[in-house]
């Protein structure tokens, strides 16, 4: 059923409100029997988008409320999250950046709620993938991703003046006595191999003479222990 204005050809053109079939409504502009323009769709299962159409497609820029409480605003192109915009999750979690085909790709910022992490860096079809800058409450990884997951070489940077340098490899997994028809897993995160240890900035200008290498060894300690508690 539909309220509202037509043209002189009986299309749909202009403000209405429309309800469809499946009980879903919509309320906002028309164009020649198609939705397009400024706009309200209300789905029966809750969700919610407000925003421009094209030809009955969310075309522009938009706001849609899922039934899971997570939301996206940003742009859209024929009834796919593409261009630029912000996806916050239902656990809390935000991506900020750009969309493909109603994925992240390209470069975008994740923020993690639970533990106030960031990741700022590369997206492919969804995934972290490429260059990209994790970020910690008291240090920073900087490397590559590939699948989610940190992959060759890289860096930890601490906020006690050094850095950690060193890459990330796929390690063996230990199968043991494995039944024939039992098939292994084929995700097995990456561990992380430490090469070397450097400061930040051996010393400042302000100082006649840098750091002894008992003072460089006591930051080396704790760069070291940080690493250990975020692999446990």
């Amino acid at each position: 059923e539909y309220d509202g204005e037509r043209n002189s050809e009986g299309e749909r053109h202009g403000r209405g409100k429309a309800r469809l079939p499946n009980g879903d409504t919509y309320d906002g502009e028309y164009e020649h029997g198609f939705r397009s323009g400024q706009g309200t769709y209300r789905f029966r299962n809750g969700a919610c988008y407000t925003g421009k159409y094209l030809q009955n497609k969310k075309h522009g820029q938009g706001i849609f409320f899922y039934p899971d409480g997570s939301k996206y605003e940003g742009d859209w192109v024929n009834d796919q999250r593409h261009g630029y915009g912000v996806y916050t999750y239902a656990n809390g979690d935000t991506y900020t950046g750009e969309w493909f085909n109603h994925n992240r790709h390209g470069q975008g910022t994740y923020v993690y709620k639970d533990t106030g992490a960031i990741y700022i860096g590369g997206w492919v079809n969804g995934n972290q993938e490429g260059e990209a800058e994790l970020i910690y409450l008291n240090h920073r990884f900087k490397g590559k991703f590939l699948n989610g997951n940190p992959v060759g070489r890289g860096k930890y940077v601490f906020d006690t003046g050094c850095e950690q340098h060193g890459e990330y490899i796929q390690s063996e997994q230990d199968k043991g006595e494995v039944e024939e028809e039992e098939e292994p897993s084929l995700l097995v995160a990456p561990k992380w191999k430490a090469s070397e240890i450097t400061s930040l900035t051996l010393w400042t200008p302000h100082e006649e003479n840098p750091p002894s290498p008992r003072e460089v060894s006591v930051v080396v300690a704790a760069a070291a222990e940080a690493v250990e508690e975020r692999e446990a």
